[in-house]
């Protein structure tokens, strides 16, 4: 029975081969460029308006009818909690708003969960797509809702989002704890993962981390979220095998691979998607290392050009010689990394197969040319959409206007009176009554920008001031020094949170309990009353409070809460800064928000004034700072086991060895008092100690070969060394390690530069 199983194996490669072959024949004479009518300016303006059109058909028909529901039911014009029950087509929809330039209706949806979305719910949801979903398009949205730069700054929001953000991570942790570091599949929300929850997950599942939670560490200043992302990829990428393959789903516990099948498709394809935009967006090179040899991996035993099929990880044996619509994100991957020819090739293939159906089926068998069975559907996917985007971005051919030109014709047959339905079969055209949340947040976002950058890009992303990298689900996440450089961000000269230079040994920042956070009733505030606008695409956006009750929306209560700072060199409970440092701007630039140590700072007039402060609040702000009893003052005087005299203190990033370089150097002691008098022997005391004190220092002079000014020089030295570095970003983002073609990207445009 073996022996048969293996030739038939055989037979059924052989014969996926022969239609690969002949399919890419017919790929390049049915969608040939001489048999294409391009679309014109005024045409692609026509089409951006009537993608337009379909957003905010599908926006308001869940507005009105679904709202606040997850998702809605196009069809029967009602809603149903799919999901999570956490308002989620409203959270994935916050960045297409932006996108389209509808500041009014964003502002609102930003009050309105600032005010109302809570996570603390007995809900059992999914890991993957609480992330890609929720995080992330909570954590885009306050990225643009708190930035000026780009035009959609939401007034009187405080980072009630973020701290949403946080909160849902902190309830998403749960699942890592496992032997591996691979998390489960799923997490209650309020409870943690429950007994007898499955220990099998889908690659995709425990890959699919990085960007959202490390945009959280990075925001929040607390690692744990970006270490254990980081930690189940590096888990997966482990159980890798000799050909450098990974399956579809794995034991979280054991680490043995469940289902031996490797793809680019189902249950492993943002695995290769995050390993990338890892890479691009944060600079960690671990992630474009291990990517290179996966890509390697994938190019080699996966790719039957211009398809790819699913091989069994060990022998690179075919065994499911399937094109699946989820593979079609791929040649907008391989657009990232320079690889546009074979990118192109793959999505002429791609998109044979939508033109043989009006839609790509979950499922296309390669042996038999035909729809899989049971696998007829297609749930408004945006995969083609995307890598369509991303070739025109690279290539300007436009082939891939008229490519969008038909998937917008063949999205309009979806439509249903409240929105936009599934098709059940792609060969019958039959609908079903959902709306997945990321047909607004992929599907129309992808449609909108081919055809609005072929118009010269008048949005926050092709026209704004960031480059930015796009989550799996669509959501825009800016190359900001705050998350790309979160270490030196706020040391380079001049940086806009970098604090001015500090004199002899004050104490940089003015930050005491109860400040960093909102502080009570700081939360945003909405309207106050009930309201229905009239927005764009001749369609009213509704904002009634339907938490299953009558009243008005958009009113918050006192949503803020203190965010208090420890004493303890422990992390805060509530941050009240949104990444390590505070809000810098007029006069509170002085003000850093108990970031990393969480220590309680004193102001500098404070300290001038000899007000305030006693031992435990001086050892708090560094621990490696020694501080000695002066009769009635405390002094600090030089780091515990080093004979070098310490550096004055900077709150300006306590995390990066970097920090310190914003003062200039210290004096061999500063004295802190507590106030009250002095008696003679006291004085007599700090005398001797000073002058000890000065002889230790003559004494290190000699010993180092070092003075004052040398020392100066070499720190400035270091303000340099950044500031190279942060000139050089550009142009190790443009090469995106071996990536070809450098004048090409910097025509692009694309994230990662």
């Amino acid at each position: 029975m073996r022996v048969v199983h293996v030739v038939a194996l055989v037979v059924y490669a052989v014969a996926a081969c022969h239609v690969a072959r002949a399919a890419r024949r017919s790929v390049y004479a049915d969608s040939s460029s001489s048999n294409v009518h391009f679309v014109s300016p005024d045409e692609a303006r026509e089409l951006r308006e009537e993608v337009r059109a379909m957003f905010y058909h599908g926006y308001n028909g869940y507005m009105r009818h679904a709202f606040p529901l997850d998702e809605l039911r196009p069809r029967s014009c009602k809603g149903e909690d799919s999901l999570g029950g956490y308002t989620l087509t409203l959270i994935d929809s916050l960045d297409s708003l932006a996108l389209l330039g509808n500041k009014t209706e964003f502002a609102s949806a930003v009050r309105w969960l600032s005010s109302h979305l809570n996570f603390d719910k007995n809900k059992t949801v999914s890991l993957f797509e609480t992330n890609i979903r929720v995080m992330g398009g909570l954590l885009s949205a306050h990225l643009i809702a708190s930035d000026p730069a780009l035009g959609m700054q939401v007034p009187g929001y405080d980072n009630e989002l973020l701290r949403l953000a946080e909160d849902l991570g902190r309830r998403l942790l749960p699942a890592f704890d496992t032997p591996t570091g691979i998390p489960f599949g799923s997490v209650n929300l309020r409870h943690g993962v429950l007994r007898g929850e499955s220990k099998v997950t889908a690659t995709a599942g425990g890959g699919t981390l990085a960007l959202e939670f490390g945009v959280l560490s990075r925001l929040t200043g607390d690692p744990v979220f970006e270490d254990v992302a980081r930690n189940a990829m590096r888990a997966l990428w482990a159980r890798r095998s000799s050909l450098g393959l990974l399956g579809a789903h794995i034991d979280i516990f054991t680490g043995e691979w469940t289902h031996k099948d490797a793809g680019v498709g189902t249950s492993i394809d943002s695995f290769y998607e995050y390993l990338i935009k890892a890479h691009i967006l944060f600079g960690d090179f671990e992630y474009l290392h291990i990517f290179q040899a996966a890509y390697d991996a994938v190019m080699t035993h996966i790719f039957h050009d211009p398809w790819y099929v699913e091989v069994n990880m060990d022998v690179a044996v075919v065994v499911w010689p399937l094109f699946n619509s989820l593979q079609a994100f791929w040649p907008g991957l391989q657009v990232m990394i320079g690889d546009i020819d074979r990118a192109a090739r793959s999505h002429r293939a791609f998109f044979s197969v939508w033109r043989r159906y009006g839609f790509t089926p979950e499922g296309f068998n390669l042996a038999q040319s035909a729809v899989q069975p049971g696998q007829s559907s297609y749930p408004l996917r945006p995969e083609l959409a995307e890598s369509t985007y991303w070739l025109f971005k690279a290539t300007r051919d436009p082939f891939y206007l008229s490519v969008g030109r038909d998937m917008v014709a063949s999205l309009a047959l979806t439509r249903c009176r409240c929105g936009y339905c599934h098709v059940s079969d792609v060969e019958t055209h039959a609908l079903d009554d959902h709306m997945e949340s990321f047909f607004l947040s992929e599907t129309v976002k992808y449609l909108f920008l081919l055809f609005d950058s072929a118009l010269g890009g008048d949005n926050i992303m092709d026209n704004g001031p960031y480059q930015y990298v796009l989550t799996t689900e669509g959501h825009l996440l800016p190359l900001t020094p705050e998350i790309s450089f979160p270490s030196e961000h706020c040391s380079y000269l001049n940086s806009f949170c970098a604090p001015p230079q500090a004199s002899s040994c004050r104490i940089q920042g003015e930050v005491t309990a109860g400040e960093g956070g909102m502080g009570e009733g700081g939360g945003a505030t909405g309207e106050g009353s009930d309201w229905v606008e009239e927005i764009e695409g001749d369609e009213e956006g509704e904002w009634e409070d339907k938490t299953r009750e009558t009243g008005e929306t958009g009113e918050t209560g006192e949503t803020g809460e203190t965010g208090e700072a420890s004493k303890g060199g422990g992390a805060r409970e509530e941050r009240g800064s949104t990444g390590g440092a505070a809000a810098m701007g007029s006069e509170s630039t002085q003000k850093a928000a108990a970031m990393g140590h969480g220590a309680k700072s004193m102001s500098h007039e404070g300290m001038e004034e000899g007000v305030g402060g006693d031992r435990e609040e001086l050892e708090a702000v560094d621990p490696n700072v020694e501080v000695v009893a002066k009769g009635k003052s405390w002094v600090l005087t030089r780091e515990k086991g080093n004979k070098k005299p310490s550096e004055p203190l900077s709150t300006a990033d306590p995390h990066s060895s970097s920090s310190s370089s914003s003062s200039s150097s210290s004096s061999s002691s500063c004295r802190v008092s507590r106030g009250g008098d002095m008696t003679a022997e006291d004085e007599d005391d700090e005398e001797e100690e000073e002058e000890e004190v000065v002889e230790e220092e003559e004494d290190e002079e000699e010993e180092e070969g070092e003075d004052r000014e040398g020392f100066r020089g070499r720190r400035h030295g270091k303000r340099r060394d950044l500031q190279d570095m942060s000139e050089q970003f550009d142009t190790y983002r443009d090469l995106q390690g071996f990536c070809q073609g450098i004048s090409l990207w910097r025509r692009l445009g694309i994230p990662g530069l």
